[in-house]
């Protein structure tokens, strides 16, 4: 493919159902509520203002793609031009919602992997044919220099897996927002004190306090359903696969279908992520530490590389990637002067806001004293609880050509690092840290979050392996007595 192309010309039927959607959804409750016609135009106006945009931005249009670039420009009042070098472009992703696939058509993302906030290093293709678009994705991704890796799955959808939707913080957060949503809408009618009290009354005769729990517990199921249905779309049909030539593949997608690539040679580790609800269930999830993620795509899950699964499956398949069994790799512990650190500074934000309710019960109401003996009765138990638990996941190891660093309670995080992908190490130690012989070491990388951290080791411990793990960076300092390497 080297001649000048457009995109497909069914966008325009594309925009005139999505148009057509707006203009009914917007325009009938103002309908209703006017008991006007006068809409009716205005709606078929805004339709074909919206496919006369579209039709320019068709017709104006065009790609190519040679041996060299692709290479994307429109001209019509002004002329603006988009070229990528074929050797920079490191993923090439499908996106394909309802409207999409009923017109059998899909958009295609083609990225460099280079964290640009322009979109310089990003070039949109939207919409192409299905076909056409997996075939120019194949053309992009297909490199004559690369090693012929053999290809095959590396994990499939088990239903079984919605099971752990509930479990994160989406599920409440779903069902309250139900909540709000309806009560909302039934504000906009002058109706929301009447919903209130139609719902309090289906519970009859119970108290207020008893009433209020029930709603909770109904926002919660709602939430359940609304976690798993949320789960189902995003992860229906999943598929990771390594292709031949060097590349892994995540395909996933009920209703808007999406085919996300990651560069092997980009690859510079993974991270078993481990929220609390879900480690509490045995499970965790798999994401991916490469090059450029954040910036070909603005959504946090397309570095997922498997959904919240059981533990085992997600350090199988976390092992396959990597190449190597890292998640099984005994780590050093942390000295207790780690977990007496935790301990005061749960207790320190446990008492904060319990301190701030008796100031002012003591002010202004004896409610806010009750209020702040009964979360100081919860709060400080969760938070010796959770900071317990946060120093019996403290560890670091290494295993081959990894390094492993966890950390986390509320967000576990085992992140499996090349040694090869460190750029630098950071060692912080404050006064406190110090006194007691600690230090932070952080690995800084240009992949991922950018940065991973081993958080309150022994300093003397923790120097000698960032000078074992990534030779030739630290060496200079390894003399140096760790009480003087602070910030």
């Amino acid at each position: 493919m080297t001649g000048w192309r457009r995109l497909d010309r069914r966008t325009l039927g594309v925009t005139a159902v999505l148009m057509a959607g707006i203009a009914v959804s917007a325009g009938t409750p103002i309908a209703i509520g006017t008991r006007s016609l006068w809409l009716v135009p205005a709606a078929a106006l805004l339709v074909g203002a919206g496919v006369l945009a579209e039709y320019a931005r068709w017709r104006y249009t065009r790609f190519r793609c040679t041996a060299e670039r692709l290479e994307i420009e429109f001209e019509f009042v002004a002329h603006t031009r988009k070229s990528l070098s074929r050797e920079r472009i490191r993923s090439v992703d499908l996106t394909a919602n309802p409207l999409h696939r009923a017109f059998g058509v899909a958009v295609l993302t083609v990225g460099t992997g280079q964290h640009e906030t322009s979109g310089s290093g990003r070039i949109t293709l939207a919409p192409l044919a299905r076909a056409d678009a997996e075939a120019l994705r194949t053309e992009l991704l297909h490199r004559a220099e690369a090693h012929e890796t053999a290809g095959g799955p590396l994990a499939t959808l088990d239903p079984r897996w919605i099971r752990y939707a509930p479990v994160s913080f989406v599920a409440p957060t779903l069902g309250l927002a139900a909540f709000g949503a309806l009560f909302k809408v039934a504000d906009w009618f002058g109706a929301g004190a009447g919903l209130l009290k139609w719902l309090l009354d289906l519970f009859g005769d119970l108290p207020l306090p008893a009433s209020t729990l029930l709603l909770l517990a109904l926002a919660i199921v709602i939430g359940v359903a609304g976690a798993a249905g949320l789960f189902v779309e995003m992860w229906w049909h999943y598929r990771l696969e390594r292709e031949p030539g060097g590349t892994l593949r995540v395909r996933r997608g009920l209703l808007t279908t999406r085919s996300i690539t990651v560069e092997e040679r980009r690859l510079r580790g993974v991270e078993l992520v481990e929220p609390l609800g879900a480690r509490l269930s045995g499970a965790a999830r798999v994401d991916a530490i490469a090059t450029g993620m954040k910036s070909d795509d603005g959504k946090t899950e397309a570095k997922t590389l498997l959904p919240v699964v059981p533990r085992a499956i997600a350090r199988e398949v976390a092992a396959r990637v990597a190449g190597e069994p890292v998640a099984e790799v005994p780590l050093v512990p942390h000295p207790p002067a780690a977990r007496g650190r935790r301990l005061r500074w749960a207790v320190l934000a446990a008492l904060v806001p319990v301190l701030v309710l008796l100031v002012l019960g003591a002010l202004l109401t004896d409610v806010l004293l009750v209020l702040g003996g009964l979360l100081a009765v919860v709060a400080l138990p969760v938070a010796l609880l959770l900071a317990l638990d946060a120093y019996r996941g403290l560890g670091h190891g290494s295993r081959g050509r990894y390094l492993v660093m966890r950390a986390g309670t509320v967000r576990r995080s085992t992140a499996v690092l090349a040694r090869d992908g460190v750029l630098g190490w950071t060692v912080k130690q404050s006064v406190f840290q110090r006194r007691r012989g600690l230090a932070t070491f952080t690995a800084t990388t240009a992949a991922g979050s950018g940065a991973y951290s081993i958080r309150d080791a022994d300093a003397a411990e923790g120097l000698a392996f960032a000078v074992a793990a990534v030779p030739g960076v630290l060496e200079p300092f390894a003399s140096v007595p760790a009480e003087a390497s602070r910030t």
